[in-house]
């Protein structure tokens, strides 16, 4: 993810950190984890950086919750791009089971913690797919979107690392 990171911070060369956190928190994959490591490498302080990565973060989830299975919809119908939905459904539904049960809680973690594949854009991809409602699904969203912010900003600022050297 670094690496994808540094790439995505060399072509928006020029902009200010502070921009560069927040469009890289709004991208599918990187999202808000990616956003705080970019600031912290653009040395953004972490209270700038938090607020700014998580509204990035956030911006997105309503359309995918409105717009995404109408979307998917009408774009099964061509032969072009029938395949990659097909293949984006079956991989965000091959996690279901993490969410499924508990909705509200497997959701809020499985955004929360920050491993491959997870994230605020998958979950509300899945939610959509389960057809979870917009008034549940999006508050467990944010939920996990605290959840990552707090791990994310104690790995990206170094902060764990000092709370274990205290101990």
């Amino acid at each position: 993810m670094e690496g994808l990171v540094n790439w995505f911070m060399d072509v928006l060369d020029g902009l200010s950190g502070e921009w560069v956190a927040f469009i890289i928190s709004m991208v599918p994959l990187l999202e808000l984890r990616g956003g705080l490591l970019a600031a912290s490498l653009l040395k953004v302080s972490i209270l700038t950086a938090v607020p700014i990565c998580i509204i990035g973060n956030i911006i997105p989830i309503p359309f995918i919750l409105w717009f995404i299975t109408p979307i998917f919809n009408w774009l099964k119908k061509t032969k072009l791009f029938r395949p990659m939905v097909e293949k984006l459904e079956n991989r965000a539904m091959s996690k279901k089971d993490s969410i499924e049960k508990g909705y509200f809680w497997g959701l809020a973690l499985f955004v929360g913690i920050p491993l491959p594949g997870t994230g605020a854009w998958t979950g509300a991809l899945i939610a959509s797919l389960l057809n979870i409602p917009f008034k549940k699904s999006f508050p467990a969203i944010l939920l996990g979107i605290g959840i990552a912010t707090i791990i994310m900003s104690l790995v990206s600022y170094g902060l764990l690392g000092a709370i274990i050297a205290a101990f």
